[in-house]
């Protein structure tokens, strides 16, 4: 018997989590084992079991668990006593992070931004968007769009879709109007038409925004994509109209989609673009916030954070971009991978009525008329050791978010558990 379960009142094993930990815990109840170590696409828990990973940290880790490359360069940074804490100090890894996704990200798409480092997560970079925004135009109104998700602090939950997460708040969410995003209306209602008309009428009531917030591919609301002649249109509109426009690749970024950033597609240039997940590359902390030149308004101090200049962070996303950004063999890849999912949803589309699919290079999703079959096959998923979660409004999609190192084998692994769960379940 451990001296844990020999005294009165504690809680040993897996018990801890249901005792201590508060309610919100919302994976794990999904996942119910108790995960040990991870590698590369796959993690294992501690009875030994082995578990492919088709979530990725919902897109934190594009490069995989523990990517011996990265590692490795964090390790070196730390045996030599390298900064880990340093605000917005200057130290010599910011200097190479900034140096190296000038050169490599930068430059290479004609990009002339200025680079800020909020705090250390999605929602953090959103706000500072947000906040920017406001303080560059005087004006208060956000607009958003329908099944958008930006993040859980007020600010960024004021522009996000998703009723229980909103109610979560407590408080009136405001200065955010909705809209709606590309098909809302399955291509009845002509895109933008309600839009630009209210924004030209005196007499509609509508403010007149400060921003549009937009992701190009909707991944917490279900997998929804934004054509690239709709972002385009968007774009237009914000730019005869004095709009700024901000693009939230939190999610979506890094090489998700294919090119590095989702929005390359449609050949636009947003205002102000948020990153944040894979940015940093291990998995670690970090989040930036991407504004042209002229929108650089900032008071020194006017926004800050504690944990604003997470080094480590800054070594794994130099590294990162060292080596998968220098060519295009890891979109290449993506793209790739992506067509072979999107032919297996296909495939399961055709076989089962009341099953469709879409979505962009790697990240992908199953969609079902019954929001319930979406549940059961991520849960059949997770008993033959696949990960992946479901997301829309009502759970109806099985959205995969594998990392982008994925090898051929391994996809086609875990597509076959998801295509024999899917058939299990519609049989």
């Amino acid at each position: 018997m451990t001296i844990l379960e020999d005294k009165p009142g504690t809680h040993a094993g897996n018990d801890i989590f249901e005792h201590l930990e508060s309610e919100v815990r919302s994976y794990s109840r999904g996942w119910p084992t108790v995960f040990e170590t991870a590698s590369g696409s796959w993690l294992r828990s501690e009875d030994g079991k082995d578990y492919l990973d088709f979530f990725a940290g919902a897109g934190a880790l594009n490069y995989g668990h523990n990517n011996p490359i990265l590692k490795s360069a964090l390790v070196d940074y730390i045996m030599k006593d390298g900064v880990t804490h340093g605000l917005d100090m200057m130290t010599t890894a910011k200097r190479d992070l900034l140096e190296t996704f000038e050169r490599v990200i930068l430059q290479p798409r004609g990009l002339d931004y200025k680079v800020q480092f909020p705090g250390p997560t999605g929602t953090n970079t959103v706000e500072a968007a947000l906040k920017l925004a406001r303080k560059v135009t005087g004006r208060e109104s956000i607009i958003n769009f329908t099944n958008a998700f930006h993040g859980m602090t007020l600010g960024a939950l004021s522009v996000t879709g998703n009723s229980m997460k909103r109610a979560g708040a407590g408080v009136p969410l405001v200065h955010a109007t909705p809209m709606p995003f590309d098909n809302y209306f399955n291509g009845v209602t002509e895109d933008f038409q309600w839009f630009s008309r209210v924004l030209d009428d005196s007499g509609s009531g509508l403010n007149r925004p400060a921003a549009v917030i937009v992701e190009t591919v909707q991944g917490e609301g279900g997998v929804n994509v934004a054509r690239a002649e709709w972002l385009r249109a968007l774009a237009d509109l914000c730019s005869e109209r004095e709009i700024l426009l901000i693009v939230d690749d939190v999610q979506m970024g890094c090489g998700r989609t294919g090119k590095f950033f989702s929005f390359e597609e449609a050949g636009i240039t947003p205002d102000i673009v948020t990153l944040s997940k894979s940015i940093g590359g291990y998995g670690l902390p970090m989040a930036l916030t991407l504004f042209k030149r002229e929108l650089d308004v900032w008071g020194p101090g006017e926004h800050n954070g504690t944990f604003r200049g997470n080094s480590p962070s800054f070594i794994t996303a130099t590294e990162a971009l060292k080596h998968y950004w220098t060519n295009d063999e890891l979109e290449r890849g993506t793209l790739r991978k992506g067509e072979r999912i999107h032919q297996t949803f296909m495939n399961l589309s055709d076989m089962f009525e009341g099953v469709s699919t879409r979505g962009r290079g790697l990240v992908q999703g199953l969609v079902f008329e019954d929001p319930s079959d979406a549940q059961k096959v991520c849960a059949l998923a997770f008993e033959k050791g696949l990960l992946a979660e479901t997301s829309g409004p009502s759970d109806q999609v099985v959205k995969l978010l594998p990392p982008l190192t994925i090898t051929d084998d391994e996809l086609e692994y875990g597509l076959n558990i998801l295509a024999e769960a899917t058939a299990k379940v519609r049989s």
